[in-house]
């Protein structure tokens, strides 16, 4: 099979949008694979930062990091994020913290960093299918996708949503310190030169505000119907 013919659903959408949470329970109910783009790029940026690579040198150590950038995930549990394993290592609580997320907004606004990620993205494209989370899914990775899903919701409600998730890792997460950082990554993610943080124009868009998480499934499930 021609792997553009493995079927894609992305699912993009700033920070606490639900996105992470709805692809798993996809995932989950598909019985397909998983992208985690955002924890890619995370732990692009954990790997640089324990092997001391700035961007300044990373040219001349790219074929090192390609070596050894060795990434899976597991869906894992409905309600904790999915696992990310590096070189069959579990560093999930190393990627998963509201500093690491900074540093990565910041990486991955190079496009230097963006060419690196971007056929490691696509090789997470395998049999039966793949939910692909992440900003630029829709837009940039996967622009054949059979169904693109954009989820947005008030940065109150995302913040909530991510200080409930970052306090099982992180006890002195401060609410309005992450309503400020929040606010501060949107607007260079949808600022920034490459890659910005916007829908694809074939994309549905949904605001989560209101729903949990099994409504938002449900709602894709019906669009998904046929398409799949």
């Amino acid at each position: 099979m021609n792997m553009k013919q493995i079927p894609v659903i992305t699912i993009d959408g700033p920070s606490g949008s639900g996105k992470g949470t709805v692809s798993q329970l996809l995932a989950i109910d598909l019985g397909w694979n998983i992208l985690d783009s955002g924890a890619l790029y995370r732990t692009l940026a954990y790997y640089l930062k324990k092997e001391k690579i700035s961007l300044e040198n990373f040219l001349d150590k790219k074929e090192q990091v390609k070596k050894a950038f060795e990434v899976n995930f597991d869906v894992g549990t409905i309600g904790e994020p999915v696992r990310v394993f590096f070189q069959g290592k579990d560093i999930t609580q190393h990627v998963r913290t509201e500093e690491m997320a900074r540093e990565t907004s910041i990486l991955a606004a190079d496009p230097l960093i963006r060419d690196f990620i971007r056929p490691c993205q696509k090789e997470f494209r395998r049999l039966p299918g793949l939910v692909a989370d992440g900003r630029d899914m829709g837009t940039v990775i996967f622009p054949e996708a059979n169904i693109k899903i954009y989820l947005t919701a008030s940065l109150e409600e995302r913040a909530s949503r991510r200080y409930r998730q970052l306090k099982t890792v992180d006890s002195k997460v401060n609410m309005r310190i992450l309503l400020d950082k929040l606010a501060e990554r949107d607007k260079i993610d949808k600022e920034r030169d490459h890659s910005p943080l916007k829908p694809a124009e074939d994309s549905l868009v949904i605001d989560t505000t209101n729903l949990n998480p099994w409504k938002v499934l449900e709602e894709i499930k019906r669009i998904a119907s046929g398409e799949i």
